[in-house]
Order: structure tokens, then C-alpha cells, then sequence
């Protein structure tokens, strides 16, 4: 039997076995917390001329200054602007022809038409906004595999496109597998649990655009297994959970043999999460995740999710780390990486007393995973600690 393979080798061989999804064309309303298939290339430039930073005055010249006329958002001046003349201009509204910097209307006073100062002459170019400050036509604003938020989404339309190419949503079918599993959580015997674990990672995957399908509790059956396996055979990702160990009911590898999946790997050295599998047939990718909840939402954040970005054609699918200082002394750790359930208050995190791998309240409680090297010695308090942070708590 093969060593658990080290956390970031494992990482790497499952998304090296995958590729992006196909490109399709979406509505910039349609493309939020998806990832660009092509790098953005502004359209247009923008301002698309010079503009008002300010409300005031566009003039020319020395002053005082007489006022010949107006420009707004949606109605400019139409002529020019000449040495002892201002337009009265709006926020936003373009720059008349011969002006050249604005005098903003808390420093300056008008009557009968006739403008002057009541403070120092602004700049030469003050207050104005020239055309192409913020980008130009041609210019590229965004790379491939960039996440689409809402700032996104504003430039995208400014840049004039209204339409962007983006991934195709992966298929997701969760299948929870177990005899210990009961469907409805209202009507649970003493001798079952209630199944939660395709509930609780597809929650996990929610922030990424996907078409999800439930199925399960499926028994400990390689035959009830094999069905839960074809009726999925569409999806792009199966996501199992329980079944994935060396127990005498956990049957996922024979039923993923069955079905025709080639395992790639089996078992990775981080604690909780050891017993993860993962196995491919064609293009469809099966992550087989542990049973217990805490194993499973582990290795979900920390395999699941990453594939996913990957599919939907993220430039950087793994997760991101951050420095805490630890609230608490940290002890030695043996020979596989750990993860512990914290807390963060403000730039400190503590790890939650109870850290068995089924306790669901703490798991629920936390809102960070403080990353444990292997093998590493004893940690004090306050020293800095790798922190992932959790959507969670």
C-alpha cells in the first residue's frame, strides 16, 4: 500500500486531471462569482473625454469671468469656451471646448452673470478628469481566470461589453453513502444519524456557480452503490461522502471499479481527511470524502473546493492562507498536517477545545482552520500561525 501522499502533492495530481470547462457567452448580469475564460480588453476608453471632477465652473483665463452658458450629464455646452469666459458645469459633465480647469462653486461667488473668485486661482488642469484616466481603448483590464464580483461587473460594462465569456457552471451530483444515515433528521432511530454531509458540502460549494443534485442516503450495498454512480454518470464532479475507507462496509472503491473509474490516489497525510480517494472516468472526476463531518468539510475546503474553481476556470484555485497570532500555546504534531477548528477575534485565533473529527458544534462554531506543519515542535501564544479563513461561524 502506497504512503499517504503530503497535502500539496495531493492537490496538485487532482487538478492536473481535470481541465476548465467549455467557454459560453453570459450576460454581465449573469457572470457574478464566475471567473473570465478570456482576458477583458476595454472596448472604449474611459472618461471618454475630459470631464468635471467638481461642481463649479469650467473657465478660461485669469477671470473675473462672464457665465455664457451650462453643461450637464447628458447636455453639453456646444461651443467654445475663450480667455475671460465660464460655463457653469456639473459633476461628470464633459469639458466645453477652451476651458482649462474648473473652479469649484464654494470658491467662487456670481451675480449678474459675471463669476469671481473668492479664493487662489485653481491649477492649470484642476478638478478635471481627462479622458482615458481610468483606461483606454485596447488596453486589457482584466486577465483570464479572474474572479467576477460586483466591481467587476462595473467595469466590465464600462468597458462596453455586455456579454463576457466565462466557463460552463460544473454539474455536481453529492451522493452520501451509509447504513448509519437516516433521510429525514425528524424521525431518526437511536441506531442511525442523520445524513448531512451532501447538505453541508454543497453548502460549502454554494459561492461557486454550479448545478447540484443530491443523492443518498444510499446503504453500505455495492449495488445500490453502482446505481448512485450511473444516475450521476452525467455529472462533471461526483462528490461521495463515508464509504471511503478500509472498514468492511466501506465499498466505494469496489462500486467505483465497478462503474469503471481508474483510482488515482488514495489517502493523503492530513488529519482529519486521511482517507480521502480519488478516482476519473473520462473527463467525470469522483471525490470520495470521509464520513465523518469534520473529515469531510475538510477535505471538501480543501480539495472540493479548489476542483471546482479549477473547472470553473479560476487562475488560482487553492485556497488563500493568512497570519494569526494563536490565542493559545499549540503542541507538537506527529507526521501528518493539521487542521484545528478556531476562532478569530481580531488578529488572534484559537483553536476550539473539542477537535474530534464527528463534533458538529464546533465545527459549526468555527470560523478558521489553523494549519499545523507535520512534525513541527510546540507553538507559543502569540506567536504568527497559517490561518484559512472558513465561510463558516
Amino acid at each position: 500500500m502506497n504512503p499517504p501522499l503530503p497535502l500539496e502533492q495531493a492537490q496538485a495530481r487532482l487538478l492536473a486531471l481535470a481541465e476548465p470547462l467549455d467557454i459560453e457567452i453570459v450576460p454581465v448580469a449573469a457572470s457574478l462569482a464566475r471567473y473570465l475564460a478570456t482576458p477583458l480588453i476595454a472596448g472604449r476608453s474611459q472618461p471618454p473625454a475630459d470631464l468635471s471632477a467638481m461642481d463649479g465652473y469650467a473657465i478660461s483665463g485669469q477671470g473675473p469671468w462672464r457665465i455664457i452658458g451650462e453643461s450637464r450629464g447628458g447636455a453639453p455646452f456646444s461651443g467654445p469656451v475663450r480667455s475671460g469666459e465660464a460655463v457653469r458645469i456639473s459633476t461628470g459633465a464633459l469639458l466645453p471646448e477652451g476651458s482649462d480647469r474648473v473652479l469649484i462653486q464654494e470658491n467662487a461667488l456670481s451675480q449678474d452673470n459675471e463669476l469671481t473668485l473668492t479664493s487662489d486661482l485653481p491649477a492649470y488642469g484642476q478638478h478635471i478628469r481627462r479622458a482615458g484616466f481610468d483606461f483606454s481603448s485596447g488596453e486589457t483590464l482584466l486577465g483570464e481566470g479572474n474572479w467576477i464580483g460586483a466591481g467587476q461587473v462595473a467595469l466590465i460594462l464600462a468597458s462596453g461589453a455586455g456579454t463576457v465569456p466565462v466557463r460552463r457552471k460544473p454539474r455536481v451530483t453529492f451522493i452520501d453513502c451509509g447504513d448509519e444515515l437516516a433521510a429525514s433528521p425528524a424521525q431518526c432511530p437511536p441506531d442511525r444519524i442523520p445524513a448531512s454531509n451532501g447538505a453541508m458540502l454543497a453548502a460549502l460549494a454554494a459561492n461557486i456557480p454550479c448545478e447540484t443534485r443530491y443523492i443518498g442516503p444510499v446503504p453500505d450495498r455495492l449495488d445500490a452503490l453502482s446505481v448512485a454512480l450511473e444516475t450521476a454518470c452525467e455529472s462533471d464532479l461526483i462528490v461521495t461522502s463515508g464509504g471511503a475507507s478500509v472498514g468492511d462496509h466501506d465499498l466505494i472503491r469496489p462500486a467505483l471499479e465497478a462503474y469503471g473509474a481508474q483510482i488515482d490516489f488514495w489517502r493523503v497525510a492530513i488529519k482529519p481527511g486521511k482517507p480521502l480517494l480519488v478516482a476519473r472516468k473520462g473527463p467525470q472526476i469522483i471525490l470520495g470524502l470521509p464520513g465523518n463531518p469534520v473529515s469531510s468539510f475538510a477535505t471538501g475546503f480543501l480539495f472540493m473546493l479548489p476542483l471546482l474553481r479549477h473547472l470553473s476556470g479560476a487562475a488560482a484555485p487553492l485556497p488563500r492562507q493568512h497570519l494569526f497570532h494563536t490565542g493559545t500555546d499549540l503542541p507538537a504534531t506527529g507526521p501528518r498536517r493539521e487542521f484545528l477548528r478556531g476562532c478569530i477575534a481580531g488578529s488572534t485565533v484559537t483553536p476550539l477545545e473539542e477537535q474530534d473529527s464527528s463534533a458538529l458544534l464546533a465545527l459549526a462554531r468555527a470560523n478558521a482552520l489553523i494549519e499545523r506543519p507535520e512534525n513541527s515542535g510546540e507553538v507559543k501564544a502569540g506567536t504568527d500561525v497559517p490561518v484559512y479563513l472558513l465561510q463558516n461561524g
